[in-house]
């Protein structure tokens, strides 16, 4: 009963270990119940389940994608205000208008075309400059109070769950993955299937050999390349 267990996927390797594991329910073949053997493959493959189908990022994009979206729409509607505002030099304030977007311009018109890390770099400063107390009484004067404080609470929100995604995705980058623990997992299932084959011949070993013989060679077959030519029986 010979199989590479390295050579099995991910998936495939979960598999074997689980149908082993079930196959031996106590009771059923009286000789493996209770066996060191056994108790070490149900402890890694516990480990190993708990991993194997993890998730290495947080799943949170969407999210995030949603906030950025919505602090774009608000620095876009204070920017366009702005740019039509200044161009209407019969209105009060329209250099007010003028003076605003240049700043805006100053750090980027298309900041909401940047990276997220290269946005909210520029958007902080972009945010700092008109909170000057001489750029807020040009905002209060054209009546952008209240959108102001929208921009800076959109961004305020994109960069808190910005940091919640970040964080969640080094947690999980930072577990055990199923590769790093496999190599247990293959080491307690080679000397259990070790030891089933040493005492094959043995009488109360021998139906026990034989159905777990056949889950192995189920295995090696479930990781073999499709071969349509190939109408061998399993080996």
């Amino acid at each position: 009963m010979k199989i590479a267990l390295s050579r099995l996927s991910t998936k495939d390797l979960a598999t074997l270990s689980q149908r082993i594991i079930n196959t031996s329910e106590p009771g059923k073949y009286p000789v493996i119940d209770n066996h060191p053997l056994l108790t070490a493959l149900k402890t890694k493959y516990a480990d190993y389940d708990a991993v194997y189908t993890k998730m290495t990022f947080s799943g949170m994009g969407n999210d995030v994608a949603t906030s950025d979206r919505e602090r774009d729409l608000s620095f876009s509607t204070v920017k366009i205000f702005l740019n039509g505002y200044r161009k209407m030099s019969t209105l009060p304030n329209f250099q007010s208008a003028e003076e605003l977007y240049q700043i805006f311009s100053q750090y980027g018109l298309d900041l909401d075309r940047l990276s997220y890390s290269s946005q909210t770099a520029q958007m902080k400063k972009l945010i700092e400059e008109l909170e000057k107390p001489e750029n807020t009484a040009k905002i209060t004067a054209l009546s952008l109070k209240d959108a102001f404080t929208d921009m800076k609470t959109k961004q305020t929100a994109f960069e808190e769950i910005f940091a919640v995604q970040a964080g969640a995705n080094a947690d999980l980058r930072n577990q055990k993955t199923a590769s790093a623990i496999r190599k247990d997992l293959e080491k307690s299932l080679k000397a259990l299937l070790g030891l089933i084959t040493v005492m094959k011949d043995v009488a109360d070993w021998k139906l026990f050999y034989a159905e777990i013989n056949e889950l192995v060679k189920a295995a090696k077959n479930s990781n073999l390349p499709d071969n349509p030519g190939n109408d061998n029986p399993p080996q």
